[in-house]
């Protein structure tokens, strides 16, 4: 190997991480930008929350509205609530192992500890 070689190299090398650090330092600027942005949403968020519950609202009401406004102005063909189908439970009642109800006869419990259980 010639030492010019590898000293011109090294130095590609050298600037080609440069390059990515620099790269890296972006994104990572950018990305801090982002979770000011969304750290000043949150924060005008709660004021909202705040002042609304201060007047006497109920403020998870207030938050319905502003989404019930905002959908009916984005889509105004059909103003039809759908129902959706009544949900039922997968199974219906009897066994089940994890809450401990149904099934009856079979509850295992575990022995008293301590030395008066004679072990």
């Amino acid at each position: 190997l010639e030492p010019d070689m590898v000293v011109r190299r090294q130095e590609a090398l050298a600037a080609a991480r440069l390059r990515m650090q620099e790269e890296l330092n972006a994104q990572a600027e950018k990305y801090k930008e982002r979770q000011r942005q969304l750290e000043e949403e949150k924060r005008r968020q709660k004021i909202a929350m705040w002042e609304s519950m201060q007047e006497g609202k109920s403020y998870k009401g207030n938050m319905k509205l502003n989404q019930q406004e905002a959908e009916s102005g984005a889509s105004t063909s059909s103003a039809v609530p759908r129902s959706k189908p009544t949900k039922r439970p997968l199974r219906e009642g009897g066994y089940n192992p994890l809450s401990g109800e149904g099934g009856g006869t079979c509850s295992w419990r575990p022995g008293r500890r301590g030395p008066s259980a004679g072990g």
